[in-house]
């Protein structure tokens, strides 16, 4: 490997997938040993050469030769540009710029939905701006997702089922809108980080069953199968409440809402 000398990349160290890459471009000797600086332990130097809000949503690379900051996915290309420069080449192809742009930015503004800290609501946090559109994106993948693998799991529950996407994708949407509706009055501005929250829980719970499927497993195993999922998509729910600093309502309203639609499938189907 080729080791970018000179340069500091700025990373979030609360942020497990940001943590993860940052060190593997030192242990793979992309980066010198000095090669990265958390945000919340930015040096003085540091802090006033880069733009402090622009590096919450874009992770920055520091330039210390020419004294210039490079923002999001240009400064992940360049480090990895550096040595391997044939992939960076590819990735700087116009449609595949573009789309890797985009992906970026996908995974950034929702990044602490995805892994939520305790710590996200200090000052010196590096906790990206609100993005809308990438927010119902995110919101809108996990619908989609969650709703095809629910349909092919529900049909093996035993519970006389059929395979069938529309009803899980209605189920799906209109926990979004129970939780909205019930809840407003008490997230208030923080809704849109509850929401983000609640739909990793869901994907949490939608990648629990995919190795059921695989194995294939028979109606009773599937049920406690199933059940456990539930169980620890539960945890994972009052988990990231506490973070959010809310208190057990969301939680009840949740379960208040699955507990129905389970009745309703059950006896709508005997």
């Amino acid at each position: 490997m080729k080791t970018l000398q000179n340069h500091t990349l700025i990373y979030d160290n609360e942020c497990p997938m940001c943590n993860i890459y940052s060190k593997g471009f030192i242990k793979a000797g992309m980066l010198d040993q000095k090669g990265r600086e958390a945000f919340t332990e930015l040096s003085l130097k540091n802090k006033n050469l880069i733009d402090f809000y622009r590096a919450k949503n874009e992770i920055a690379l520091v330039d210390h030769e020419k004294n210039q900051v490079i923002y999001g996915l240009d400064s992940l290309l360049l480090i990895i540009g550096n040595s391997f420069p044939t992939l960076e080449k590819i990735a700087r192809v116009k449609p595949l710029h573009w789309f890797f742009k985009k992906l970026y930015s996908f995974v950034s503004y929702n990044r602490k939905q995805i892994i939520p800290s305790a710590k996200d609501h200090s000052g010196e946090a590096c906790v990206p701006d609100f993005n809308l559109k990438y927010r119902l994106v995110y919101i809108s993948f996990v619908i989609l997702f969650s709703s095809y693998v629910l349909s092919i799991f529900s049909a093996r529950l035993g519970l006389n089922l059929n395979h069938n996407f529309g009803r899980e994708f209605v189920i799906c949407l209109s926990q979004i809108v129970w939780q909205t509706l019930f809840l407003r009055r008490y997230l208030k501005v923080k809704l849109w980080d509850y929401l983000g929250n609640m739909m990793t829980v869901s994907l949490i719970g939608t990648l629990l069953l995919i190795p059921a499927l695989i194995l294939n497993l028979n109606p009773i195993s599937s049920i406690i199968y199933f059940g456990i999922a539930v169980f620890i998509m539960f945890l994972e729910h009052i988990r990231r409440c506490k973070i959010l600093k809310l208190n057990f309502l969301p939680t009840i309203s949740w379960m208040i809402f699955r507990m129905t639609v389970l009745i309703i499938l059950i006896l709508s189907n005997k």
